[in-house]
């Protein structure tokens, strides 16, 4: 899997300070797309080891001030994503299960229920904001998202109630 950039102190993506990791790969190719470079599952760096343990360390070095990760891209949930990010989540669960993670995929809660692959990676995570960009739904005062089609479900409490619960 490659990464197009890892930002740390990020205040946008997501509530609190957190490290957000944009993955490379997508197959949604969104109108006026802001990072259409990752739309190449080959645009950047690869995503090794180094750079989980640099990411896991600096959680560590900065304590409950990073409140979470976030995964977005490009598209978490492209195929080729998917197994290296499964990785990550687990090794970073194990040294951090105090912090969240949130996730953002082109597709909505219910493609994702039906992709095997795709849920096994969301159902690890605690916030999904799903759906593809619409440029012409666009609206800057969205917290979160992009275009009023998508939304910020809560990953546990919408399984758990087998509906989507969007995040408050």
């Amino acid at each position: 899997m490659n990464y197009s950039g890892i930002k740390y102190a990020d205040m946008i993506n997501g509530k609190g300070i957190r490290v957000s990791l944009f993955v490379s790969g997508c197959t949604h190719c969104c109108k006026n797309c802001f990072n259409q470079e990752t739309w190449n599952e080959n645009y950047g760096k690869k995503f090794t080891e180094k750079e989980e343990n640099e990411i896991i360390e600096y959680f560590k070095k900065y304590g409950k001030t990073i409140k979470g990760l976030s995964l977005l891209g490009g598209d978490p949930t492209y195929p080729k994503n998917i197994k290296p990010l499964l990785k990550f989540i687990k090794k970073f669960k194990e040294n951090l299960p105090d912090r969240d993670i949130w996730i953002w995929s082109g597709f909505t809660w219910e493609e994702i229920l039906e992709d095997e692959n795709r849920f096994s990676l969301i159902k690890e995570c605690d916030v999904l904001i799903d759906g593809k960009y619409v440029d012409s739904l666009k609206d800057l005062n969205l917290k979160w998202k992009g275009s009023s089609n998508q939304r910020v479900i809560d990953i546990k409490k919408s399984l758990e109630k087998n509906k989507v619960i969007e995040y408050i």
